[in-house]
């Protein structure tokens, strides 16, 4: 028997006039962490729908422990010792924690009737214990963080004892701390012998945690090797096809008047006595650790949250936003971070998504101009490369940097003065990621006053004018893009000045 616990040969993937997958080939060893990495569209995902059977293969083999299988649904890959952490949430949030783990495998009393509750809990307050996880088997999903659900979905996982696990981007929502716990996790799992196959764009984490890197792009298998024999330039490109000198094309913008004036801001349990200015042509990044209250003052500003305290300035004018339909008319715009729950409505098309925050301007009457609606999403596509088959497709089809700049172009078409953008390049690829910089950095040069929110330290500094940092709900400080390094910034970030 050799030392790989799974061989994929010669897998070809085809949907009506695309081939996701062409001839790709994979081999993992056992007990090992092993990194998939290329661009969205890479096929890497493809790729283990086909290994846990949502997909079926048009050509190519899987071969698990030395032994040929035929894996046709999730239920197959699940009894050969195959699960996954899927990168985008699929929780039950009205059922409980226990609930969800158990999902469609509940434990049955002897009556082979009743679901067994007692043991249920037992079981998830055991696994819960085992995983060190601090959190309540009785709590309602949807009363989570974004991080406990997806500690909950990992937890999930590793419950079917699998011997391969799959984790798709599975720190995107975690904090430093939980980063470490899952690090920690991992590496107890790979004394147990279980392998990982582990797909992130964080780069850090692949030098890391893993052992080997496999590399697709555009469908297609460019190479494996070890991790060490990787450096971020050879992965980047490797991965792109070219070498990316410009991460962070940032240009330096004039600096205009102040648009917005913000004097001790508060909402009660979440931040207190913020205030800070936002000028024309300026990038104002917000730092600090996740919880740090970041988020929260944005959507105050926005009227998605009650100030409790404080005043908003707009123009020099003190101004009340309520609710987002008043800051739309003060020409704001602010980009949710959870792009699945809070941005794009998956069911819509492309076009629809994009022109949904601006109808009045479609409307005349009691008919809507479709042919404005289609110039205008055909224009944005075009201006800002959105890569989608036509204007009709599901946006739920597109890759995720595809998806955030279907948001900004909905964002451009209301004529925003000030763009709010929380993580904007939050579980996108490293090329969509240069390319959101340089749209970001572009608007700015335009006279847009940009609020960009982000946990990721070399976007913050690359990107940034000037850096606002949050520390449990207060501003420890303001940071010139001159002053600021990594060292300073968490200092503020960890109230260690």
């Amino acid at each position: 028997m050799n030392d790989y616990i799974l061989e994929m040969r010669g897998v070809t993937k085809e949907f009506p006039g695309v081939r996701a997958l062409d001839n790709v080939n994979l081999k993992i060893r056992k007990g090992t962490v092993h990194a998939l990495m290329g661009e969205n569209g890479a096929g890497k995902s493809t790729l283990m729908k086909c290994l846990l059977g949502i997909y079926s293969m048009t050509e190519g083999e899987i071969l698990l422990k030395d032994k040929k299988v035929n894996i046709r649904d999730t239920i197959t890959a699940l009894n050969l010792g195959i699960s996954m952490i899927h990168q985008e949430l699929n929780t039950v949030n009205e059922r409980t924690v226990t609930q969800n783990i158990w999902l469609g495998r509940e434990p049955l009393k002897s009556n082979k009737i009743m679901l067994d509750h007692k043991r249920m809990k037992e079981d998830t307050k055991e696994l819960l214990e085992r995983l060190h996880m601090d959190i309540d088997p009785d709590a309602k999903m949807g009363d989570l963080t974004v991080a406990k659900m997806q500690m909950v979905e990992i937890a999930k996982a590793i419950s079917y004892n699998a011997d391969v696990v799959i984790m798709d981007e599975p720190t995107s929502a975690l904090t430093e701390t939980e980063v470490k716990h899952l690090f920690g996790i991992i590496e107890s799992l790979k004394k147990n012998n279980v392998t990982i196959i582990y797909i992130s764009h964080k780069m850090e984490e692949i030098f890391k945690i893993c052992e080997e890197v496999t590399v697709f792009r555009d469908g297609k298998y460019v190479g494996s090797d070890k991790v060490e024999n990787f450096d971020i330039d050879k992965l980047i490109t490797m991965m792109v096809g070219r070498e990316l000198n410009e991460m962070f094309p940032k240009i330096d913008c004039e600096i205009g008047e102040t648009l917005l004036k913000v004097e001790n801001l508060s909402s009660e349990g979440a931040f207190n006595n913020v205030s800070f200015e936002l000028k024309k042509g300026e990038i104002l990044g917000f730092a600090g650790l996740v919880g740090a209250g970041r988020t929260e003052v944005a959507e105050t500003i926005f009227g998605m949250r009650t100030k409790t305290s404080g005043d908003i300035y707009v123009n020099g004018e003190k101004t009340d936003i309520k609710n987002p339909n008043m800051a739309l008319q003060k020409r704001f715009f602010l980009l949710p971070e959870d792009r699945k729950k809070n941005g794009i409505i998956p069911a819509l098309s492309v076009m629809k998504n994009i022109t949904i925050a601006n109808m009045g301007k479609y409307v005349k009457g009691l008919i809507l101009n479709y042919k404005l609606i289609k110039k205008d999403s055909k224009d944005y596509i075009k201006k800002i490369n959105i890569k989608t088959p036509s204007i009709d497709t599901l946006i739920q089809s597109l890759s995720g940097g595809n998806q955030q700049k279907v948001l900004v172009a909905r964002a451009l078409l209301t004529k925003p003065d000030i763009l709010i953008i929380d993580e904007p390049t939050r579980g996108i690829d490293v090329g969509a990621k240069s390319e959101i910089h340089s749209l970001i950095t572009k608007l700015a040069e335009q006279g847009k006053a940009i609020i960009m929110i982000s946990s990721e330290m070399p976007e913050i500094l690359g990107m940034s004018d000037r850096i606002l940092v949050m520390y449990e709900g207060k501003l420890t400080g303001i940071i010139d893009r001159k002053e600021a390094t990594q060292e300073v910034v968490m200092r503020y970030a960890t109230n260690r000045m």
